[in-house]
């Protein structure tokens, strides 16, 4: 399995300050910047940048970047599905994550969580992955946001259309334990039928529902 990792580099004015989005980025690249104190969602802030450190560096993995003055203000991560999820039951080379999308609060506005996820589908990377992501409301900052669970539902929607990935059925318990939960995924054009029809057995477990 080739997994292709072709830099791409963007830059945009926000507020009188030029951000840049890069990725995929090293985990030397990723040594070298500091982290936003505001990017908690997930764990404190100097143990996210371990992460991401850590991810870059898998085979698989990838991290797209928002940065400020050498400080990451946002970041996507790209990943296999932990071992102990249903997602890895298939043993799938070709199925990657889209694990989190962060934006420090200050920065949110300016584009840079779709700016951030198109990049790393730029020149064709992903082409032969399928690419999913599990939206689970209790991740969805609610509060910070002002939206109610269905609006910001359908922002994630948007966000996640703005790369061709669309809305699939599936009988995993904890997507199923609430209707704004859901799964969504883009399945490249060099995917074949195969791995296709062994996504299909994964997301649909229960096999009278398949």
């Amino acid at each position: 399995m080739e997994h292709r990792k072709i830099p791409v580099s963007h830059s945009l004015d926000y507020n009188g300050r030029t951000l840049t989005v890069n990725g995929p980025l090293s985990p030397e690249a990723i040594k070298e910047l500091d982290i936003h104190r505001d990017l908690d969602a997930f764990r404190k802030p100097s143990e996210q940048l371990e992460a991401l450190i850590e991810i870059s560096g898998l085979p698989e993995g990838r991290i797209v970047a928002a940065v400020d003055q050498g400080v990451i203000i946002g970041y996507v991560t790209f990943h296999y599905p932990d071992e102990m999820e249903l997602w890895s039951q298939g043993g799938m080379k070709d199925l990657v994550e889209l694990g989190a999308v962060e934006v420090a609060d200050e920065y949110r506005g300016a584009g840079l969580g779709r700016l951030m996820i198109s990049t790393a589908f730029e020149g064709e990377q992903l082409e032969n992955c399928i690419v999913f992501t599990t939206e689970y409301y209790w991740h969805w900052d609610l509060k910070g946001s002002g939206l109610d669970v269905w609006g910001y539902r359908q922002m994630m929607e948007r966000l996640m259309k703005t790369v061709d990935m669309v809305w699939y059925a599936t009988d995993d318990p904890e997507i199923c334990s609430h209707p704004a939960n859901c799964l969504m995924v883009r399945i490249g054009r060099e995917v074949p039928m195969s791995s296709q029809e062994t996504f299909d057995r994964v997301r649909f477990r229960q096999r009278f529902m398949y």
